[in-house]
């Protein structure tokens, strides 16, 4: 994100206003909050990035800015924190830990809703006046490639109202209109003060519901402070927030297609919690819920997603079993077998609270076990895998084959790609989906059609093939001619060849590259017999 406005400066590009964003880069998250702080208080419009321990090292002033009641939205991609590891990847520790700073918290939970709520979150803070922190799933959503529907300038113009952007301008801190904020306060006024500020946040679900009911004026894409999706008599709910939000709307949908009685929940504003939204959102028939937390807090009662829901619940007079459960922390795998473990959880008389799902976990016995085999991804959704190293350019490859599937083939395409915090030299794999509906799949592909081996090496070290449908295509990067190439294949690779019928395609795209004056540039050649193979466009269209 900072790279990107950092970019468009450069460039010289200019907001809507006709005005140059000035991107400062700070020493430390905590300079970033304070830098931020001080701008907003000379009532410039301001924003910055972060995740993990540097939305931590904020905290101080996220209070300062939500207790003086200034506007702003921060957008975070939500990650681990370091506990007893380091980990880079996504979940939503972090944000749950600067819940009490008086941020409103609001979760987008695909591409296309992180631009929309970014700019909905703007729309909403400067009437509120109070502060935004929008959140979306760490490298789940942050790192996926996908063709969304762009807002323009006219749109920006249209949904942000400038005597608000006028307003927050006069309260800004200037010796021409004295006024006094962030004084040092005594027990005879503090408290008072602090709950001086509850009408503001009062009003802010209103204020979100308004802001959204204008965007889809606008844009057609209605959003909701909570989301209902499934059947209308549902008895067993499950509610999540995130990006895990898609893969449980098409579990639920496979679900009900066959008659079952199922929803989910996908909670949007998570700060202020609206009990009177929540409530109105869940079908009055639902008999058990399941609320799942992308989170850890140790030592708490439930997890905070699932305190709320149980705390609305009891406001609204609302009775029946409340199961709570851990899911996707790091980025592991959340899957519709796994939403639906959770769901057939709720069947039962009992079903177990403070539940884990998707690892083993041996050490408590608090894991939901799951069919791994069950799916409900659409056949009619291209699926392909790409091996590669980090740094061989294979997933800028693909990057580009989503462009082109996304721009010329007229597709919906979403483009993920998995790698460790080695990162250049270390192995990647890139998730590629293709189809005429829009895609809800946000999990990693396990059933592919089209298996790209990029480096040969890798038959000998990795399970290339495991994940391959019957009777795919098997492209592979050798030194060796075509018969050769077999002879030099592990026999469990060859057998695996036969058993699900693969097509098998071999090429030396290191000699090719060489030849056609491009040396190196293997994957501009692997990504040419990507398109010449695999049907995914007419073959001279793509080739061209």
């Amino acid at each position: 994100m900072a790279e990107l406005a950092d970019e468009w400066a450069s460039e010289g590009r200019p907001n809507i206003w006709g005005s140059v964003p000035e991107v400062v880069e700070m020493q430390s998250e905590g300079g970033a909050a304070g830098a931020l702080h001080g701008a907003l208080q000379a009532g410039a419009l301001a924003t910055t990035f972060t995740a993990s321990q540097g939305l931590l090292l904020m905290i101080p002033n996220m209070y300062k800015i939500a207790g003086e009641l200034t506007s702003t939205v921060l957008h975070v991609a939500a990650r681990s924190i370091a506990a007893h590891a380091l980990s880079i990847f996504g979940d939503h520790q972090d944000v749950m830990a600067v819940r009490p700073t008086g941020f409103a918290l609001l979760a987008s939970g695909s591409v296309q809703e992180a631009q929309d709520f970014a700019l909905i979150a703007q729309m909403a803070t400067l009437e509120a006046r109070v502060p935004f922190l929008h959140f979306f799933d760490g490298f789940r959503t942050s790192h996926e490639l996908a063709r969304i529907a762009g807002l323009s300038d006219d749109d920006l113009r249209a949904l942000i109202d400038d005597d608000l952007v006028r307003a927050h301008r006069a309260r800004a801190l200037n010796p021409d209109t004295p006024f006094i904020r962030g004084t040092a306060q005594n027990p005879d006024v503090y408290f008072q003060s602090r709950e001086a500020a509850n009408p503001f946040f009062a009003r802010t679900p209103g204020i979100v519901e308004r802001a959204m009911r204008h965007f889809a004026e606008r844009t057609g894409r209605q959003y909701g402070l909570f989301e209902y999706f499934g059947a209308p008599d549902a008895e067993r709910v499950v509610v999540l927030m995130g990006s895990g939000a898609a893969t449980a709307r098409e579990t639920v949908a496979w679900l009900v297609e066959r008659g079952k009685r199922v929803g989910v929940l996908q909670v949007r504003l998570f700060r202020p919690f609206s009990a009177r939204h929540f409530l109105a959102a869940l079908p009055a028939t639902t008999r058990a819920i399941a609320v799942l937390d992308r989170t850890k807090e140790s030592g708490a009662l439930a997890e905070p997603l699932c305190l709320d829901v149980v705390a609305a619940l009891a406001e609204g007079g609302r009775t029946f079993p409340v199961i709570g459960g851990r899911y996707g922390l790091s980025s592991k795998e959340f899957t519709p077998a796994m939403v639906k473990a959770v769901l057939d959880e709720l069947k039962l008389r009992r079903p177990r609270n403070h539940f884990v799902v998707g690892i083993d976990d041996d050490v408590g016995h608090t894991s939901l076990s799951y069919d791994p085999s069950f799916r409900t991804e659409p056949d009619e959704t291209f699926r392909a895998v790409f091996y590669g190293l980090g740094a061989d350019g294979t997933v800028g490859a693909n990057k580009n084959s989503c462009k082109i599937l996304g721009e010329e083939a007229d597709l919906f395409v979403q483009g993920y790609f998995v790698y460790d915090s080695k990162k250049s030299g270390s192995r990647t794999v890139s998730h590629l989906r293709f189809g005429r509906e829009p895609i809800q799949s946000a999990y990693l592909i396990d059933r592919a059609h089209f298996i790209g081996c990029h480096q040969f090496s890798f038959v000998h070290s990795l399970d290339v093939l495991g994940i391959a449908a019957e009777g795919a295509t098997f492209l592979l990067n050798s030194p060796y001619g075509p018969e050769e190439t077999w002879d030099r294949l592990p026999r469990p690779v060859q057998e695996e060849i036969i058993r699900k019928r693969l097509s098998m395609w071999v090429i030396d795209a290191t000699a090719v590259a060489r030849e056609a004056g491009i040396p190196g540039r293997t994957n501009t050649v692997l990504q040419t017999c990507f398109f010449g193979i695999s049907g995914v466009l007419p073959r001279e269209q793509a080739l061209e």
